[in-house]
């Protein structure tokens, strides 16, 4: 199938690739463990010349498989939508043959979200270039487009809680914004809490009600953990 034509391993992989794609910077390390690398993206960047840049910055890392956290809509393991902030290409791109290891990919905000994960009813917001959003109910993943949704004024929650919102309106409306997009979402989705994740998380002076602040290295966190608690 497109992006995972590699056979999947019998047992579980040792050594993981994990990818953290974003609409600034691709990030990958390996495991949880060692430094986190990384390289300029923005809307030039498709999937051949961001795999090129991996392998040749990983070229003396050994790895088993590669997880990939994508900004973008994935169904089903594949890239269903081209991304807003990358160039194009992205939809049906072999992935497995290019790196020559089996592949996961997910949305980048449910990697991070999976990596964040405590239990019961979560919802996961990544404030960043864009907005992405997952919850996951008693183990579930169920990654969505909230972002892409109308909010205010005819526009999305995206366009308020994405960086060229904040830009747009200034920190503190960003703010007061993020504050009131948390309160709905958590009472449409009852959720028993929500993580906000993402680089613009640590703008946040004070934390909404039921909130608490993720890390955007739990990303590599999620990724190990698409293989080894065999999510898809």
């Amino acid at each position: 199938m497109p992006g995972n034509r590699t056979a999947a391993p019998r047992r579980a992989p040792r050594r993981i690739l994990v990818i953290d794609v974003g609409g600034t910077h691709v990030k990958f390390r390996l495991d949880g463990r060692g430094r986190i690398l990384r390289f300029s993206s923005g809307p030039k960047l498709g999937p051949a010349r961001m795999v090129r840049r991996i392998r040749e910055r990983a070229a003396g890392l050994r790895y088993e498989a590669v997880s990939i956290g994508y900004p973008g809509l994935v169904f089903r393991g594949r890239i269903a939508g081209e991304p807003h902030n990358l160039g194009a290409g992205w939809v049906g791109f072999d992935f497995a043959a290019a790196f020559g290891k089996p592949v996961r990919i997910v949305n980048d905000a449910a990697m991070q979200a999976i990596g964040s994960y405590r239990g019961g009813r979560m919802l996961f917001l990544g404030l960043g270039t864009g907005l992405g959003a997952t919850l996951i109910i008693d183990g579930v993943v169920e990654p969505t487009e909230l972002g892409h949704m109308p909010y205010k004024h005819g526009r999305t929650f995206e366009d308020y809680l994405g960086e060229r919102g904040r830009r747009r309106r200034g920190t503190r409306a960003w703010r007061k914004s993020v504050a009131d997009v948390v309160a709905r979402l958590r009472l449409a989705l009852e959720a028993d809490y929500v993580v906000l994740g993402g680089g613009n998380a640590g703008r946040l002076k004070k934390l909404p009600p039921y909130a608490r602040r993720g890390d955007n290295r739990n990303a590599f966190r999620g990724g190990v953990r698409l293989w080894r608690a065999g999510r898809r």
